[in-house]
């Protein structure tokens, strides 16, 4: 299966220019015979919104856009981040995954930063449910930025049977690396490296770079495999397009010899997490 990440800088809120962006990647990524295209969060409309949101907020069931989307993937599955208008004055942070000529699934993100330079909880509604979807090439699950933070997002996806765990994200560089680019990369890189060994999926994190309102993006996009092991990795703060082999035989290498899958018993963290609930109830 090849894989490519898409590390680009979207135009805030310029719709049509950033669907150009899109479409000279996909067929660039078609012309390398790409399985997988994985763009950024909110690739189609930059991230730092605030009030513009509503104004280019999208219906995935009605939008023209959506419509060329489909077609395009017709040969190709990609992942684009949007602003979504799922009911009249209801958006939301969401991900659509395209393939052959369908939305296979939509993941609406659930942990909505509102802190420190952020504000998403301020335009955005909270998405409801962590889901696994077939895709021609496996089970996957989507995660959008922070929702990949908390550990207990990719647990829901290991447990629901996901072998590609893919995130994107628009994550500002914070602090400055000995080794060169920002700090706060090594955050994202421990997560795939833990989320890849011990969920034994592949870790598809794909991260933008740009400067928007104060903010510069980091990139540092990578694939990590089921053991843990990074395969590949973009650099920090250049636009990139990362091409990648993989080779989905390697989940069950690492769940034949390590069978944290079969062994989990999710109806123990179910019915722990009931008492933990009902004492906080309490």
């Amino acid at each position: 299966m090849k894989i490519a990440l898409a590390q680009i800088s979207p135009k805030l809120g310029d719709l049509d220019a950033n669907f150009r962006l899109h479409t000279e990647y996909i067929q660039k990524a078609r012309k390398k015979n790409v399985d997988l295209l994985v763009f950024p969060e909110l690739s189609l409309t930059g991230y730092t919104l605030k009030d513009m949101a509503e104004e280019i907020a999208l219906d995935p069931r009605t939008d023209p856009l959506f419509g060329k989307f489909r077609s395009l993937s017709q040969e190709i599955s990609f992942v684009v981040g949007f602003v979504e208008e799922k009911e009249r004055g209801q958006f939301l942070n969401s991900a659509a995954f395209f393939s052959q000529g369908t939305i296979a699934h939509i993941h609406r993100k659930i942990y909505l930063p509102t802190y420190g330079m952020f504000e998403e909880l301020k335009f955005f509604g909270e998405g409801k449910n962590f889901l696994t979807f077939p895709t021609p090439h496996g089970k996957a699950g989507m995660l959008i930025c922070y929702d990949f933070l908390h550990i207990s997002s990719s647990y829901l996806l290991f447990v629901g049977g996901s072998e590609l765990i893919i995130a994107i994200s628009a994550a500002p560089g914070r602090g400055f690396s000995d080794e060169g680019g920002y700090a706060s990369s090594r955050m994202w890189e421990l997560m795939g490296e833990a989320v890849s060994r011990f969920f034994q999926s592949f870790v598809i994190y794909c991260n933008r770079v740009g400067f928007e309102d104060g903010k510069s993006f980091a990139g540092g996009s990578f694939i990590y495999g089921p053991g843990g092991q990074l395969i590949a990795q973009s650099p920090y703060m250049d636009e990139d397009f990362l091409l990648e082999s993989i080779d989905l035989e390697e989940i069950r290498r690492f769940r034949t010899s390590r069978p944290y899958r079969r062994d989990e018993k999710p109806e123990i963290t179910l019915e722990a997490l009931k008492r933990i609930i009902a004492k906080y109830e309490d």
